[in-house]
């Protein structure tokens, strides 16, 4: 289900329920610019020095220096992406569109892994934001990708958590969904609610509450909490997210579980950077410790300024940002250009976006009416619901999410549609992964389809209809490479003129064999 809410609606919402309350938010333009510079070298400091344990074992040493010396900030993706949206400001203005980010994307080569990278693909077809990164055409739609992309959005709109809110979700389409998006909508939340906000374990109970309690992302979020006022430890609590979310999405980039450690890592890190950063690093072994320590590291910037980062890490970075690609890509154009030129062109744009919403800015004063978080409508997509954009007359069910393509190679499979084809892989292994259709047949009845297979992997295919099955066959990609298809026809006369329950199962525990997607295309009873 693609559920849509106009940013005039949210704005208007987010307007009247403003805490009447709440003191207003008096900011000098020096403390404000000051805030905002942690907010963009706190990020850089976080991932270099969490790098070593991105997708790799936890760290088991208490980290106080970078793995190597630094001389500048390389480019990465956990600022790169927010460094083009500040461009994109700058030229469509503050009301820009999700649809004008994703030009600029195209503009400057976004997109270089996860999420980012398939939007980048979609873009580069033609399909534009928002539709970039739907389910529909982007696999990793439930991954880290706007997440990490979304601390800039509270940096433009200190205290006004629910405009930062807005913008994190209808800017983070262009690279996800859903619980992609409800990562961002929190970053950019509890990076808003810093400027307001004293004790960071009220800054993610606050971000929290935009959340629909109906998401995955939200419900992991309220584990954390439950578990940390239970008077549970952040070790215990860690286990806890990645025992029941990791299962659920196996990607070690996905959005969900690694919120949840971003969350554990800043309740008990209590504002102070380094302890933060190392409980980022330590919280669970396959995560993404860097980008969820660079969240972490966001937040404590807006909440304490550059005097809350420790100051021989700062030094090292040598107030520059180069780099002239990211991964495969070359970037266009390379990137150089000094953190504190940033940081005054983020602050120019996020003074213009405070006096559009109602800040008062005299001299160097802005005094800011701060607004009381509020829940955003439910932005929900279940694997199943990919059936819409195929093939409607049939239904799936216990398709899983895997994550072959994202954040680490091997994962055996993942559910996702590429152009006509639906790719699957089950949930769980022991019961399989069905697709299921009842109908009456006609006199002559027939089902006919393809199914495929990568080199190298195999799964087995059943066919039912009713209780009888019809089919039962090795589908085996061979070794030859690329994907191998099959072209089966399942004869169904002895159920003719009948009321019939048709189900295709994909398992994936064939022995002497690696499993791997099922591939379906052109399903239809004849």
């Amino acid at each position: 289900m693609h559920v849509r809410v106009s940013g005039s609606i949210l704005l208007l919402i987010g307007s009247l329920l403003r805490s009447s309350a709440s003191e207003a938010i008096r900011l000098s333009s020096e403390e404000y610019r000051d805030r905002v510079e942690a907010v963009w070298t706190a990020q850089i400091v976080a991932v270099l020095l969490n790098w070593p344990f991105e997708h790799q074992t936890a760290s088991t040493l208490w980290l106080t220096n970078y793995p190597r010396p630094y001389t500048t900030a390389p480019v990465d993706d956990d600022w790169y992406y927010e460094m083009v949206a500040i461009r994109a400001f700058e030229k469509y203005g503050i009301g820009m569109t999700a649809e004008q980010l994703g030009e600029q994307w195209k503009e400057n080569a976004c997109g270089s892994w996860g999420s980012s990278e398939q939007a980048r693909f979609n873009l580069a077809k033609g399909i534009k934001a928002p539709a970039s990164g739907h389910p529909r055409h982007n696999r990793l739609w439930f991954t880290i990708g706007p997440q990490f992309s979304a601390d800039v959005y509270g940096a433009l709109a200190p205290g006004l958590v629910n405009e930062a809110a807005r913008m994190a979700r209808e800017y983070g389409h262009v690279n996800g969904y859903a619980e992609g998006t409800d990562g961002a909508v929190f970053m950019a939340a509890m990076v808003s609610l810093a400027f307001a906000e004293t004790d960071t374990r009220e800054i993610v109970k606050s971000a929290a509450h935009t959340i629909h309690p109906s998401s995955p992302y939200r419900r992991c979020l309220d584990l954390v909490i439950a578990l940390a006022e239970s008077g549970k430890t952040f070790d215990e609590i860690a286990a806890a997210v990645e025992d029941r979310w990791h299962i659920e999405y196996p990607a070690t980039n996905n959005a969900v579980p690694n919120g949840g450690l971003v969350a554990a890592a800043l309740w008990f890190g209590e504002g102070d950077f380094l302890k933060s950063m190392n409980l980022c690093a330590r919280a669970a072994d396959f995560t993404d410790a860097d980008c969820n320590a660079a969240n972490a590291a966001a937040v404590i910037g807006a909440l304490r300024g550059m005097k809350g980062l420790p100051g021989h890490l700062v030094r090292q970075l040598g107030d520059r940002i180069k780099g002239e690609k990211m991964g495969p890509v070359i970037l266009t154009p390379a990137v150089d250009e000094r953190i504190s030129d940033l940081t005054r062109r983020t602050v120019a744009i996020g003074e213009k976006i405070l006096a559009a919403r109602g800040a008062k800015i005299a001299g160097s004063n802005i005094v800011i009416d701060p607004q009381s978080p509020i829940t955003q409508p439910p932005e929900v997509f279940k694997l199943a619901d990919l059936m819409q954009y195929w093939n409607a007359d049939w239904q799936l069910d216990r398709a899983g999410f895997g994550g072959a393509g994202g954040g680490m190679g091997g994962i055996r499979g993942i559910t996702h549609l590429d152009g006509e084809v639906l790719a699957t892989y089950p949930r769980d292994e022991v019961r399989g992964l069905v697709l299921r259709r009842t109908l009456t047949l006609g006199q002559n009845p027939a089902l006919t389809f393809q199914a495929g297979v990568d080199s190298g992997r195999a799964w087995e295919l059943n066919v039912y209809a009713n209780n009888k099955l019809l089919e039962k066959r090795i589908i085996d990609g061979g070794t030859e490479g690329g994907r191998k298809w099959h072209d089966l026809k399942v004869d169904l006369r002895d159920f003719a003129g009948r009321e019939t329950h048709l189900r295709l199962y994909q398992r994936v525990l064939v022995p002497n064999r690696v499993a791997g997607n099922a591939y379906w295309r052109n399903l239809r009873v004849d």
